[in-house]
C-alpha cells in the first residue's frame, strides 16, 4: 500500500512560490471573504453552512463523529474538486493548498490533489501563520522616506513619477481605494476589509529590495474603513518627511479637476460631514459656492481646514527629521525630478 503525503513548507519558503504557482485556499467562503492570500483562489471544502453543522456536531459529539460527518458532505464533492485544481494548475502538476491552521483541510485537500496526480505543497500553521508572519515583516529594517505636503500639492502624481523612474513606491492609497480625505472614496471601488487591506499591502511590501529607499506618502492610520498596520505606521513616524509646497491658487485647480465632476448632491454630502471642522459659517458659503458651480471657491474653502490639519499634524513630527522643498508648478513629473535632487542633497538616500 502506498501512503501519499504532500510536502509540507514554512510560511518564508511557502509565500514566494505563490508567485509562481497556484494556490488554493480551502476555508469557507467566508473566511475567504474576510482575508486571504493575494492570489488565492477559494475552492472551499465546506461552504458556509457545512462548516457550521460539521463544528457543532464537533462540539456535540466529538471529533469522530464530526469527520464522519464530513465525509458524508465532501464525498459527492471530490470529483469537482479535482477538475478545479487542474484546470488552475494546467501542464504544471504543483499547486499550492492552505487552510486556518494547516490541520485537517488542507491534509484532506492535498490527499485529494496527490491521488489524482498533483504535487501539492501545504502550509504549515495556515493562513493563521501567514498572518503573523506578514505583520511582522512591517517591522523588518528598511529606509523610508515620506512625502508630505498639503492636500492637493499631487503627492501621488509625484511618486509615480518617481516609481517610473526607477524608486520603490508603497502606494497605501492606491491599496487602500481611499485618498484620505473625506473625498477620498469618491471614484474609487468599494473598500476590502481591513484584514485583506494589510495582505494587500503585504504583498507589495514583501517584494521590495530593502537595500533600497521606499517612498511612501505621508498618511493618517485610517483611510475610510481601514488602518494602516501598526509596525508599519510606527516606522512611517520615524521616518525623514519632505514636505513639498506648491502654493494655494495651483492646489485649488488640481482638487477642481480632481473632484469637480462629481455630483453635487454627494460632494455636499462630504462637505457636511466635516462641518464641525469647518465651521458652520464657512460650510454653508461653500454649500452655497457648489450651488452656483463655483468649484474654486468651495475647493478653497475645503483647503482651509485641511491646510491647518496638515500644519497641526507635521508639528507633532520630530522636526529635525521634517524637510521643506518649494516647488512652483503642478508637473509631477518635474516635481518628482526636484524631489529625489532634494533627497539626495540631503543625504536622504
Amino acid at each position: 500500500m502506498i501512503i501519499l503525503m504532500a510536502s509540507t513548507l514554512p510560511i518564508h519558503r511557502f509565500l514566494p512560490q505563490t508567485d509562481v504557482l497556484p494556490l488554493v485556499d480551502v476555508r469557507s467562503p467566508a473566511e475567504f471573504e474576510k482575508g486571504h492570500i493575494p492570489g488565492a483562489v477559494n475552492i472551499p471544502l465546506f461552504d458556509n453552512e457545512e462548516r457550521k453543522l460539521v463544528g457543532i456536531r464537533y462540539k456535540n459529539s466529538g471529533k469522530e463523529s464530526a469527520v464522519l460527518l464530513g465525509l458524508e458532505i465532501v464525498g459527492p464533492k471530490m470529483a469537482q474538486f479535482v477538475k478545479d485544481a487542474k484546470r488552475i494548475t494546467g501542464k504544471n502538476k504543483e499547486i499550492l493548498v492552505h487552510c486556518w491552521r494547516g490541520g485537517m483541510r488542507s491534509g484532506s485537500m492535498a490527499w485529494l490533489f496527490e491521488t489524482a496526480g498533483l504535487k501539492p505543497y501545504t502550509l504549515e500553521g495556515g493562513y493563521k501563520a501567514y498572518r503573523r508572519y506578514i505583520r511582522s515583516q512591517f517591522s523588518r529594517e528598511s529606509r523610508l522616506i515620506i512625502l508630505g505636503g498639503y492636500t492637493g500639492s499631487g503627492k501621488t502624481d509625484i511618486l509615480k513619477s518617481l516609481q517610473g523612474g526607477g524608486e520603490q513606491f508603497l502606494d497605501i492609497e492606491g491599496v487602500a481605494r481611499h485618498k484620505g480625505s473625506v473625498f477620498g472614496p469618491l471614484g474609487q471601488e468599494a473598500q476590502s476589509t481591513n484584514e485583506q487591506f494589510e495582505n494587500n499591502l503585504a504583498h507589495v511590501w514583501r517584494k521590495f529590495d530593502f537595500s533600497k529607499t521606499v517612498w511612501i506618502e505621508d498618511e493618517s492610520r485610517q483611510l475610510g474603513r481601514v488602518g494602516v498596520p501598526d509596525p508599519l505606521f510606527l516606522k512611517m513616524r520615524e521616518a525623514p518627511v519632505i514636505v513639498v509646497d506648491i502654493p494655494k491658487d495651483i492646489r485649488v485647480k488640481r482638487l477642481v479637476k480632481e473632484y469637480g465632476s462629481f455630483d453635487k448632491e454627494l460632494l455636499a454630502a462630504q462637505l457636511v460631514k466635516i462641518k464641525e471642522r469647518l465651521g458652520g459659517q464657512w460650510l454653508k458659503e461653500a454649500l452655497s459656492a457648489l450651488e452656483k458651480d463655483d468649484m474654486e471657491h468651495v475647493a478653497s474653502i475645503a483647503l482651509n481646514y485641511y491646510d491647518k490639519a496638515y500644519n497641526f499634524g507635521i508639528k507633532k513630527r520630530d522636526s529635525a527629521k521634517v524637510y521643506y522643498l518649494s516647488l512652483k508648478k503642478d508637473d509631477p513629473g518635474e516635481n518628482a525630478a526636484a524631489v529625489l535632487s532634494f533627497a539626495k542633497r540631503n543625504n536622504l538616500i
